[in-house]
């Protein structure tokens, strides 16, 4: 079946007991056992939920994977991720990495004895085996990146991590799978924030995790199990009605980002527009290879720091706020927000960066109003 049909349908069978057409919140925390250990599947919600199962099913079928495991959140998924690594062994990463990730490899892991070593997106697409040793185990992928829109060849590294026995983890929340499919490129383990484009509405919090390898897999089921960070039944409930209508929101938001990002890059007070589906980006050709389309994100220099504060504040439509990928349409300015955390790191984020999440509003009025924000501005000072 089509991708469009699968979101829809897979593991939403209609409730047996009701006839139901959507998936029942399972709003419950234990389950009746007919006789000791023996019961419908369900024993305690931490361990498994119904509900659960549903999104968990389907989102494992959208990704191409046989497993899918949900999580109380983006991090809380990376946390259990990150219990596949032992102190001592390594972890390469692209550089630039959403900021809550970096913040838990250098200020939870890395006194705890894990090494981390951070590569531009070229270097992982291009060069990453003279980074690997016998000690790394995983390879961390976000492409595109965030918030600098940077695009990594994840066959090519999955050649190169394989070939020194690591893990390729992509984290596939800007493309979705709907635009991409990581495992299909050679990825083992593929996470998501649910926050973002799945839940679709910016009304929840949540995680995932999917692969096609068993052994992988049966671990983060016992890890999900052991530390808790698990999903509420509603939360899950939510990503459920976000999926079905996910496809026909990425094609607006795709259509509405190419719109915004032509008219920023023939604007004169932009100094670079960071956008994947433009010709002249670094990466374009990759992500044409690699993506369906190129997603709903485009970050752009302002002439200043200071412009780009000013800007943020002035725009109407662009709500200032952090997160991404909901209907709406979002502005901020990563080095003071989401990324303040790699403030200090060799690979900060520019100062003068403008990220937006571009909604599915009316692309003309998005575009009138950046360009009535962009035009009371302030100039860049001599």
């Amino acid at each position: 079946m089509d991708f469009e049909t699968r979101a829809i349908h897979d593991g939403q069978e209609p409730d047996s007991a009701t006839g139901a057409v959507t998936v029942p919140i399972y709003q419950t925390s234990t389950y009746v056992q007919e006789e000791v250990g023996v019961h419908k599947g369900y024993d305690y919600s931490r361990v498994a939920n119904p509900t659960r199962t549903a999104l968990q099913v389907c989102l494992a079928s959208l990704e191409g994977a046989e497993h899918g495991i949900a999580f109380s959140s983006g991090l809380g998924a990376t946390t259990t991720i990150m219990h596949l690594v032992n102190p001592g062994e390594r972890v390469v990463c692209v550089n630039d990495v959403y900021g809550g990730v970096y913040r838990m490899f250098s200020q939870v892991y890395e006194p705890k004895g894990y090494e981390f070593t951070y590569l531009p997106a070229a270097d992982v697409s291009a060069n990453l085996a003279d980074h690997l040793d016998e000690r790394t185990r995983i390879v961390w992928i976000e492409t595109p990146t965030n918030p600098t829109l940077n695009i990594v060849d994840v066959h090519a590294a999955a050649e190169a991590a394989h070939a020194a026995g690591a893990l390729v983890v992509v984290d596939n929340t800007f493309a979705t799978p709907y635009l991409q499919q990581p495992l299909a490129l050679g990825a083992d383990v593929v996470v998501h924030s649910l926050t973002k484009y799945l839940g679709g509405h910016s009304d929840l919090i949540g995680g995932f995790a999917a692969t096609n390898d068993p052994t992988v897999a049966e671990r983060l089921f016992f890890l999900q199990k052991s530390l808790g960070a698990v999903p509420g039944p509603f939360d899950c409930w939510l990503v459920l009605r976000g999926l079905k209508t996910l496809a026909v929101r990425m094609r607006q938001h795709c259509d509405n980002a190419r719109a915004v990002a032509e008219f920023l890059s023939g604007h004169p007070r932009v100094e670079r527009v960071l956008y994947p589906g433009l010709p002249d980006h670094p990466g374009h050709d990759v992500a044409a290879r690699q993506m369906r389309d190129f997603g709903g994100m485009v970050s752009f220099l302002a002439e200043s720091e200071e412009g780009a504060v000013e800007l943020v504040a002035r725009t109407k439509l662009w709500l200032l706020a952090e997160s991404l990928g909901g209907v709406e349409s979002l502005i901020e300015v990563p080095a003071r927000m989401t990324h303040a955390s790699t403030a200090n790191a060799p690979f900060a984020v520019p100062r003068n960066l403008v990220r937006l999440s571009v909604g599915i509003e009316s692309a003309d009025d998005l575009i009138a109003d950046l360009e009535a924000a962009l035009v009371r501005a302030p100039a860049a000072r001599a």
